[in-house]
């Protein structure tokens, strides 16, 4: 059963500046170490593949029915990719909390980025 659906659009321009203006304080309060990490090595750029990790946070966070707050922190979103490249959820401490209680069991995710624009959509289901 779907808990719900989140879709989010993030200019990379955006995250461009954010990095420009606030640097490894900005890069530490929103991503984790793994995330920076792979988006230095991906072959899609530094800021583009950000910027579709902040999407996919976003639209996690409206899947949730929060903004960040409400217990629920861009780091307690983590985006990790499988080998093959799909990417998944990893949830950590309240934020995680917040998606048990609405018996979420289970994430689909996916990200698209051009230059200019990255989007993401969500959706999170329980069993039954």
């Amino acid at each position: 059963m779907i808990v719900g659906i989140g879709i989010d659009l993030c200019g990379v321009e955006r995250i461009r500046r954010m990095i420009a203006d606030h640097g490894q304080r900005f890069l530490g309060r929103t991503y984790t170490e793994a995330e920076v990490a792979y988006a230095r090595r991906h072959k899609k750029g530094f800021e583009e593949t950000l910027a579709g990790r902040f999407a996919a946070k976003e639209a996690v966070m409206k899947v949730l029915g929060t903004g960040w707050g409400e217990g629920v922190e861009f780091r307690g979103i983590e985006i990790l990719n499988e080998p093959s490249g799909k990417p998944y959820v990893v949830l950590h401490g309240s934020t995680a909390d917040r998606a048990a209680a609405l018996g979420v069991t289970a994430w689909h995710i996916t990200i698209t980025h051009t230059e200019d624009l990255a989007m993401a959509s969500a959706v999170a289901e329980r069993a039954g």
